[in-house]
């Protein structure tokens, strides 16, 4: 970032990701910030000539609830000075990557970032460094590694719970033992998501730990079902969750919502997906929705996703990822 860059805020202030990487970003940068007083998708494209950002920055809800109202703000769109957008806090769909760089005419530059790092860990370049779709990046921040139950580094290939460690990183918890006894260990700090490093350095995280489904000892990671489904030409969004069964522990279901002015059933989800995938990764269970369920923040919540949406009673709790 420079002195002339100015970023549009859309994100919280009350999250890492818009406190950090938005706002004092741009000040420790001598830029200025344009802060809305919180995400209005209706309302993007007016902040966008208001503002003339140099860049905005959002979680990848935000970025797809953007999209479908691009084409109605041509003008808005044409006059945007922007020259990146950065996406973090989740994983952004490939699709949506390309779909947004198609639409805004500049590169998207994924991160990675949690609160426990003071927000950023890794980071794709912006051009002519290297960019990776379905990437996070390298590591832009504190080292970033591999690691294997037994506290043993992973080469590279090899996938294993992504570790941090470096100035940028908590040093503990307050009045939490039992959690600083868990995050913290063989030296580095355990952020509980899956991840492969590749021959380059760049992450590719694969999920949360405790959101690997567990469908009778098959374990299958929900982004990868999430990247198969968004290449159904009527997704626009899509969430994959473990919801409970009786015999299997754990099922795999789904929850879509489908692109304006287009139209898929169940069936048709589940067929394109089973061309994709092993049968035990497909959705049993698709739920065609206007909205998904969101987090304060704006992201999207696996866990408890399937209480929210009535496939399952409260209270009952999540089996064991064993």
């Amino acid at each position: 970032l420079t002195s002339g860059d100015r970023c549009l805020n859309i994100m919280p202030l009350f999250h890492i990701h818009g406190l950090i990487a938005a706002v004092l970003s741009s000040l420790a940068a001598g830029g200025s910030v344009f802060c809305t007083p919180g995400f209005n998708a209706l309302r993007f494209f007016h902040w966008l000539s208001e503002a003339r950002p140099s860049w905005y920055t959002a979680v990848p809800t935000m970025h797809q609830a953007i999209l479908p109202r691009a084409a109605r703000n041509a003008d808005a769109l044409a006059a945007a000075p922007l020259r990146f957008i950065r996406s973090s806090s989740a994983s952004l769909p490939p699709q949506v990557m390309a779909e947004l760089e198609a639409t805004f005419g500049c590169p998207v530059i994924e991160s990675y970032g949690m609160t426990e790092a003071a927000h950023q860990m890794a980071s794709n370049r912006l051009p002519p460094g290297l960019r990776k779709a379905g990437s996070v990046g390298a590591a832009a921040g504190p080292e970033v590694a591999v690691m294997a139950l037994d506290g043993q580094l992973l080469k590279p290939g090899e996938t294993g719970e992504i570790v941090i460690r470096g100035p940028n990183v908590t040093a503990g918890y307050e009045k939490n033992p039992d959690a600083n006894a868990t995050a913290f260990a063989h030296g580095w700090f355990h952020t509980g998501d899956q991840g492969v490093l590749d021959g380059d350095g760049y992450l590719r995280v694969t999920g949360r730990l405790k959101e690997i489904i567990n469908r009778g000892g098959e374990k299958i990671s929900p982004l990868e079902v999430d990247d198969v489904l968004m290449d159904h030409p009527a997704v626009a969004q899509v969430v994959t969750f473990a919801t409970p069964h009786d015999k299997l522990g754990e099922e795999v279901a789904a929850a879509i919502v489908l692109r304006e002015g287009m139209a898929a059933t169940e069936g048709d989800i589940r067929s394109f997906a089973a061309m994709r995938l092993a049968d035990f990764k497909v959705p049993r269970i698709v739920l065609i929705l206007d909205e998904i369920p969101k987090g304060a923040t704006g992201k999207l919540q696996r866990i408890g996703l399937a209480t929210k949406l009535g496939l399952v009673k409260p209270g009952l709790a999540k089996p064991g990822l064993g």
